[in-house]
């Protein structure tokens, strides 16, 4: 295992595109990162530059003391999952998960050894003479994962590697690459443009966006407070509104919004915590029109539009709420929940 340092890492393509640009970051030893953000914002880049996929245009990076700029991607000691699993179609299981060893000058008995641990702690031994034709998607992940494992990396690169499974089955090999890494601790870098995804394997999330950190945290201070603008719309499901000023700054209002941050005129407003229902404590009301009510079992959802500029506005609602499509009602959103920013920085005002 090894820690990972990142300090001004950039890369430009011809032309001066920037497809990275100043990424500085620490990741401790045995502790698991997730790089997220929408597609096109830099996050398998900055993963292939770390394997040595992509060439590093600026900065400088190490792995475990040791600076790697220059050194090709098996001098790492890293290891790397894809998302399209990139298996041998005409090696049997062991075959695959064998063959990197193999490379390496390793023992038969030591491969064996390695290759019957490994097959066992991902539950595919059964499957070990077959090839991955033969598998189901889920089974092929694994052997993927196990490929990688198998070699006992300093570091564990994972892109995308969920994105073709179906919605079922990534939960459940999001539980296990979960378990998985707390049992090793190996360090890991996971890319991956699903946000619920970043949320729950992460132990520190890095969003991104066109090429540079927009905030680094723990998975619940990132959903908590959002720095910017875009990780506040980006993190969560669903989305967080934001409310300008020319909707939430109205006579009703007036006194709540003296209360507000020096500079803010735009606001972030989860959809579960608005209510129906006037708070007791200071708090904004915004009047709505019912556009649809959305029924999602226990987390059904409301969608409204502000008055009177019409803005998009989401409440997570219980699935028994009576609403009438068209009909017009009020709502609320205690100060103490909401997110204040400034629109011009895209920054927090508190």
């Amino acid at each position: 295992m090894a820690a990972i340092k990142i300090e001004g890492l950039g890369k430009v393509y011809p032309g001066d595109i920037r497809a990275v640009q100043d990424i500085n970051l620490d990741i401790a030893d045995g502790e698991f990162i997730v790089l997220v953000g929408p597609s096109g914002c830099g996050k398998s880049t900055l993963l292939r530059m770390v394997a040595g996929l992509e060439t590093i245009t600026e900065g400088e990076l190490s792995i475990g003391n040791k600076v790697v700029n220059q050194l090709e991607p098996a001098e790492r000691d890293i290891a790397m999952v894809f998302q399209n699993y990139a298996l041998y179609p005409h090696m049997t299981v062991y075959k695959n998960l064998a063959y990197g060893l193999k490379n390496r000058g390793f023992s038969q008995q030591d491969i064996d050894e390695r290759v019957q641990n490994t097959a066992k702690m991902l539950e595919i031994n059964p499957f070990l003479d077959r090839k991955p034709r033969a598998l189901s998607g889920g089974q092929r992940q694994r052997v993927a994962m196990g490929r990688a494992l198998v070699r006992e990396p300093a570091a564990f690169l994972l892109d995308e590697p969920l994105s073709n499974l179906d919605a079922k089955l990534r939960v459940q090999m999001r539980v296990e690459i979960k378990q998985l890494q707390r049992r090793l601790k190996t360090t890991s870098l996971y890319v991956t443009h699903d946000q619920l995804e970043a949320m729950t394997l992460g132990d520190r999330l890095v969003v991104l966006n066109q090429g540079r950190i927009e905030q680094v945290g723990s998975p619940m201070d990132v959903y908590h407070r959002p720095e910017t603008l875009f990780v506040a719309e980006f993190i969560g499901s669903p989305s967080m509104n934001i409310v300008r000023a020319s909707t939430f700054a109205n006579k009703d209002n007036q006194e709540a919004v003296k209360q507000l941050p020096e500079g803010t005129d735009v606001i972030g407003v989860r959809p579960d915590t608005v209510v129906f229902e006037k708070p007791a404590e200071p708090h904004l009301s915004f009047d709505c029109e019912v556009k649809l009510f959305e029924p999602a079992g226990a987390e059904s959802h409301l969608y409204l539009h502000l008055l009177p500029d019409r803005q998009a506005f989401t409440m997570r609602v219980e699935e028994n709420t009576a609403v009438a499509e068209g009909g017009k009602i009020m709502v609320y959103a205690p100060l103490s929940v909401l997110h204040p920013f400034n629109e011009a920085s895209g920054r927090r005002t508190d």
